[in-house]
């Protein structure tokens, strides 16, 4: 029985940009960001570090394009992993434009947003002058006429817990003569918590000592806060999936622990005067990762009798699994007490209907007498056994019966059928039909080739050469095992010794 998730898949998914696109943009920022480093090699060969600030400010200005180019960097890699693989393109096709002809040139907003959100300070030591450039008062959200901050002061604008950063920084420019580069976050008077990006170096006199600390300050808060969203929403993804994982282990376990584990015919009853050779198979599902409703069972009651029984809820996970083994044990449990198929259906309409989880169901189940070889059944919406005999099959006229669940006080009808010595007949559920994706929305629809019923009446040549219902069963497996089908499926397999 199809279920809910399968009703809609015909959303169009989002377009991807091509992969070779993002590779023609990585590799031109790769390209950039090393044209960029060696325009800074350049600006500092031969340069002593008094010199004029304007030859400081371009350094700044490389280190801060070298800076944003990494970052870029980092974003395309983060995007490309995310992409799927390009399909090949179709012969005779032009290629795609490269990046540099469809990636637009950043307008005269852009890059003023660029420079807003970098400033540059000087603190001089020898005269405790401090000089902040007019976009720096801005990061800090503090009036020019305040004047700037003393490096007494700036720590008292960071956050506790970045403030040895801070020092440390200052330590190593001041003291060790030393280049800087780190982050810390600052809190505005408005309450505004911004991360800020210093990279900087001591400007020396002529003696060799530390003069004055000169630094370029980024204001970096957007960037991290996205690189922030980008790492919260990869653990979520990856979170989500441990926890499917999970979820799949567990139905697993609990469907093997519910449905019959041997292999061949269960051991007979005695007095018996004829048996049934028994043997299932459960096909997964090609296109999900969570397990289904489907089961099959047959058991042996003490009358002599044999119930058969096979069926799907809908649903899928630890909730379909735990739904199956309830259902199991109401089946099992009203059989061994003697009720009938149809008042047994009955029963389970009204299990489903009043549950505390309603669910709806499809099934059917049989009770087979050894002694007269009838076969009683009653089926709730669900494909009809198939009879085969002397090389043919066809299938069973249902009763009326309609599904599990969604009728309260739903009465079943029963049908019977004589058996006779070398019968089979094959319960199954609807999953048998293969499904097929289409190429471009990536949508699963079912095939236009015949039904699940109608294959497995077509190898009804085969079914008459097996010699045991484990060979019936290879044969439906071979048939059935590799094609991609939508939903779980099962197949119950009795037949009647000769």
């Amino acid at each position: 029985m199809p279920s809910p998730r399968s009703a809609d898949h015909s959303a169009a998914q989002p377009p991807h940009p091509p992969r070779d696109t993002v590779d023609a943009l990585i590799s031109q920022t790769r390209r950039l960001r090393g044209g960029v480093a060696a325009v800074r090699r350049d600006t500092t060969g031969g340069i002593d570090r008094a010199d004029d600030p304007q030859q400081r400010w371009q350094r700044a200005l490389c280190d801060l394009a070298v800076h944003q180019l990494d970052d870029l960097g980092r974003h395309l890699d983060q995007l490309r992993e995310g992409l799927p693989a390009d399909p090949p393109p179709p012969p005779g096709s032009a290629h795609a434009p490269s990046a540099a002809a469809s990636a637009p040139d950043a307008g005269p907003r852009e890059r003023g947003s660029l420079l807003s959100r970098v400033g540059s300070a000087e603190w001089n030591l020898l005269t405790d002058a401090v000089t902040w450039s007019d976009e720096l008062f801005q990061i800090f959200g503090r009036a020019p006429e305040d004047g700037g901050l003393t490096l007494d002061e700036l720590p008292s604008w960071v956050f506790s817990e970045d403030q040895p950063i801070l020092t440390a920084l200052v330590t190593d420019c001041l003291v060790d003569g030393k280049p800087i580069d780190g982050e810390f976050r600052v809190v505005r008077p408005d309450g505004v918590v911004r991360t800020v990006h210093m990279s900087g170096e001591p400007v020396l006199d002529e003696d060799g000592g530390t003069a004055s600390m000169w630094a370029v300050l980024r204001d970096v808060s957007e960037l991290r806060r996205s690189e922030r969203a980008v790492r919260e929403a990869r653990d979520s993804v990856r979170r989500r999936r441990d926890i499917a994982r999970t979820e799949r282990r567990v139905a697993v376990e609990l469907q093997e622990a519910v449905l019959p584990v041997w292999r061949g015919a269960p051991p007979p009853s005695r007095g018996a005067t004829a048996t049934l050779d028994l043997a299932a198979h459960y096909f997964p599902s090609s296109s999900s990762a969570q397990i289904g409703g489907d089961w099959y069972d047959a058991l042996h009651l003490p009358d002599g009798r044999t119930l058969l029984s096979v069926g799907d809820l809908t649903g899928h996970g630890v909730a379909a699994t735990s739904g199956v083994a309830t259902l199991l044990g109401a089946v099992r449990g009203m059989a061994v007490a003697g009720l009938e198929p149809g008042a047994l259906m009955g029963c389970l309409n009204q299990l489903l209907d009043t549950s505390a989880r309603p669910a709806l169901g499809s099934a059917v189940c049989g009770r087979y007498d050894p002694a007269t070889r009838a076969f009683l059944w009653a089926q709730a919406a669900h494909p009809a056994p198939l009879l085969f005999r002397g090389g043919t099959g066809r299938a069973l006229q249902p009763p009326d019966g309609v599904l599990l669940g969604a009728t309260p006080g739903a009465r079943y009808a029963q049908a019977g059928e004589r058996l006779e010595p070398g019968d089979l007949l094959v319960l199954h559920t609807g999953g048998l039909r293969p499904f097929s994706t289409h190429p471009d929305t990536n949508t699963a629809t079912e095939t236009g080739g015949d039904t699940g019923a109608e294959r497995l009446l077509g190898l009804a040549p085969r079914f008459a050469t097996a010699r045991s219902a484990q060979e019936c069963v290879r044969a439906v497996v071979e048939a059935f095992d590799d094609e991609r089908r939508e939903d779980d499926a099962c197949v119950l397999i009795a037949r009647v010794a000769p």
